[in-house]
């Protein structure tokens, strides 16, 4: 499989429409992809409201028909518009923070442009030596999640896990650290809790490493 097939696969592979020999082809790409990964992430939504939507309305089509490349080519489009769109509120909230930020050390609570609640918290690790900002914002289903991170240690692939309060675990976002690259990276990711229902957050190494916690609270 060429690269750029590899990369507009994404869509096809957050929505589960790969057989099992192209899914595990992607896997292997998504693990020295980071753009792809993020992509990947960035579909969580997307494909939660699909699920919804299939619950609930009565399947009129038959049960093996798969979506089209027009449908994907859309849904990629719609991806595009939805990170312009997180940019732009992360640029306010980020003007917005000078002036309200916290009295808590690394955390932020403000108001985004669409009058959204929008929390900031960092930290960084003395023993890692990784800095990471996560920006949250709720949604509807969940919450929109901005991460930044500095990870001069690699190459090794990581995840941003949000820890509930009731102890479950959901993996946010994946990409992988470039090899002894401290410049920030940054990424789009999405999870099915909301703000206040996310104990911390943990990046981790994909052997399970932790390298820095975020405690919102």
């Amino acid at each position: 499989m060429r690269s750029l097939e590899r990369h507009r696969d994404v869509a096809a592979y957050a929505l589960g429409v790969l057989n099992e020999a192209e899914a595990f082809r992607f896997e292997d790409h998504l693990m020295e992809c980071a753009r792809c990964a993020a992509h990947v992430t960035e579909f969580g939504p997307i494909t939660r409201q699909l699920m919804l939507y299939r619950r609930a309305t009565p399947q009129f089509v038959h049960p093996m028909a798969q979506p089209g490349p027009q449908m994907l080519n859309r849904l990629l489009e719609e991806v595009a518009v939805r990170r312009r769109a997180t940019r732009r509120r992360t640029l306010f909230a980020v003007a917005a923070s000078v002036a309200i930020a916290l009295a808590a050390p690394g955390v932020a609570m403000m108001a985004g442009g669409d009058g959204k609640s929008v929390q900031i918290v960092e930290a960084t690790d003395e023993r890692s030596g990784v800095w990471a900002q996560v920006t949250t914002e709720n949604e509807a289903y969940g919450s929109q999640v901005e991460l930044k991170v500095k990870d001069g240690a690699g190459p090794r692939p990581c995840h941003l896990i949000a820890i509930g309060r009731d102890g479950s675990e959901e993996t946010v976002t994946s990409w992988s650290a470039a090899h002894h690259d401290a410049r920030e990276n940054s990424m789009t990711g999405a999870s099915a809790m909301h703000a206040e229902e996310i104990a911390h957050y943990e990046v981790r190494t994909a052997d399970g490493e932790r390298l820095v916690t975020l405690n919102p609270r």
